[in-house]
């Protein structure tokens, strides 16, 4: 996957919005509900590097591999970035971000999940599917 196909599976989820912020921070977040799930550098020199949220075990075994490393700042949350996104089979990157955008759901009050996952987006087709039960 490239960048322009990541941006996009990240926008197809449900309740996913995204946001640009300035300087300093220099990021295009996505978010889910008011929690943050994945965003991407967008000032050099580490533009387009991407940065999700993964388990402690993930984190570790993630940061062993090469181009991945721990996201800075927001590594003592487990977050990690990826320098190229093309680097990482497609399969795991959609596993890897469907783990960090549950994590931000699963934060969310229950209120908030059910009114996410019940919306109706306007093209369902291309959706990345989530598992039925409690979130």
């Amino acid at each position: 996957m490239d960048v322009v196909a990541v941006k996009e599976h990240c926008s197809r989820y449900p309740g996913a919005s995204s946001k640009v912020f300035g300087p300093p921070s220099n990021v295009l977040a996505y978010t889910v509900g008011d929690k943050q799930f994945a965003y991407f550098k967008t000032s050099e020199p580490e533009k387009w590097r991407f940065s999700i949220r993964t388990t402690p075990d993930r984190f570790l075994e993630l940061t062993n591999v090469p181009g991945i490393k721990p996201a800075r700042y927001m590594a003592r949350f487990h977050w990690v970035t990826i320098v190229d996104v093309r680097t990482i089979p497609p399969d795991y990157l959609q596993e890897l971000i469907m783990w960090s955008y549950k994590k931000a759901l699963g934060s969310l009050t229950k209120r908030q999940q059910l009114a996410i996952v019940n919306e109706r987006p306007n093209n369902t087709a291309s959706m990345p599917t989530l598992p039925q039960g409690p979130v």
